[in-house]
């Protein structure tokens, strides 16, 4: 069981979903604006970090 790549797949989902909500979020014309802008940008961070511990971790089996 590989650990890294399990967190780096755990980061990419949680990116996801904070991309998705900050977007909803911004269709929706939500008045909290700031915190969409939070969600995003923490979105982005746990998403590229999570892709690259899947990209970077070699399967050793």
């Amino acid at each position: 069981m590989n650990v890294k790549r399990t967190f780096g797949t755990v980061l990419t989902i949680l990116g996801i979903i904070g991309l998705i909500y900050a977007g909803w979020g911004f269709v929706n014309h939500s008045q909290n604006s700031r915190g969409l802008i939070v969600y995003g940008v923490i979105g982005i961070i746990f998403f590229v970090s999570g892709i690259g511990l899947v990209r970077n971790t070699k399967d050793e089996s």
